[in-house]
């Protein structure tokens, strides 16, 4: 299995689609870049709905790891903080009930869209290299570790 592909899920939010359209092309691009294979990509109508569609693919082997991907935009109230640190904290739930990395490239809270824009490369290559790089250092974890190691 060391020698195996990286197997990656990318969950895509369409809301703001101009700018997570570009993130979805950004991460696949790094994910051939890195070697990984992208075996599903799962597109949900907005950030919300992120962490429900990550739940069902953890469930299955055909993903190691996910990319999750999203703009939350600033408005007017503080909407935008409240979806962003609910996902955010399912994430985190989710990748350690299944043992399955999450990289988390969800722009915001608290930007406009234009900084949005500024950030799409950045979010989307670091969600992905994250993903990778956790599961490729998880398949080198030994069972049983009776010396010290070092996992990189």
């Amino acid at each position: 299995m060391q020698d195996q592909s990286i197997r990656l899920g990318i969950v895509v939010a369409e809301f703001n689609y101009d700018i997570t359209y570009l993130m979805l092309q950004r991460a696949i691009s790094h994910a051939e870049f890195l070697g990984a294979t992208v075996t599903v990509i799962f597109k949900v109508p907005g950030s919300f709905e992120i962490p429900l569609a990550i739940k069902k693919l953890m469930k299955t082997d055909s993903v190691d790891c996910i990319a999750a991907l999203g703009a939350i935009i600033k408005g007017e109230t503080k909407h935008d903080e409240l979806i962003a640190n609910q996902i955010a904290r399912l994430i985190s739930d989710l990748e350690i009930e299944y043992e399955k990395p999450i990289g988390l490239g969800i722009i915001g809270p608290g930007v406009s869209h234009e900084q949005a824009v500024e950030r799409i490369e950045e979010y989307a290559t670091r969600a992905v290299e994250a993903a990778v790089k956790m599961a490729k250092r998880l398949r080198k974890l030994p069972e049983n570790i009776n010396e010290k190691v070092t996992i990189e």
